[in-house]
């Protein structure tokens, strides 16, 4: 494909201004679930409760390798939920060496509600698209995160 066309290029161009607005948004509605979970939970931990739910338990080595953190920073960050009591460390069943991250019951209960809560605001938003937008949608966005 030609980078040269100024059609292709206005079309990416517009592309890039559509996904920095999305990443704008979603940061700040991540700052205010985040909030709604914790006062001091910031976006980044709430996006690493996320991934934590996503896994159920997981060694905080394979986050740094999912995530692509340094070992430093995702050591604060869990330990900031250790310390809001959102997350416990529990041992590895197949390694008793290894240690896990998993949500604490209040975690998973919180982070819960707040999903459900996500959820049904970004099914309202979508209340009018129909069902053949949504899969493109979903098609398209699968693909970029691939690409990416």
């Amino acid at each position: 494909m030609d980078s040269d066309d100024p059609v292709r290029r206005r079309a990416a161009e517009a592309v890039e201004r559509e996904l920095a607005l999305l990443m704008r948004r979603s940061r700040s509605m991540a700052m205010s679930l985040a909030a709604r979970i914790h006062p001091e939970l910031d976006s980044a931990a709430y996006a690493l409760l996320l991934l934590i739910d996503d896994r159920e338990s997981v060694r905080a080595t394979d986050l740094v390798d999912q995530l692509g953190l340094d070992k430093s920073t995702l050591s604060r960050q869990i330990a900031q939920l250790h310390r809001l009591a959102l997350v416990e460390r529990v041992a590895d069943p197949h390694d008793g060496r290894a240690r896990l991250v998993q949500l604490t019951a209040s975690g998973r209960q919180r982070l819960a509600e707040v999903r459900q809560e996500r959820r049904g605001k970004l099914r309202e938003h979508f209340r009018t698209w129909s069902t053949g937008d949504l899969d493109v949608l979903s098609t398209l966005l699968g693909r970029l995160n691939q690409d990416l």
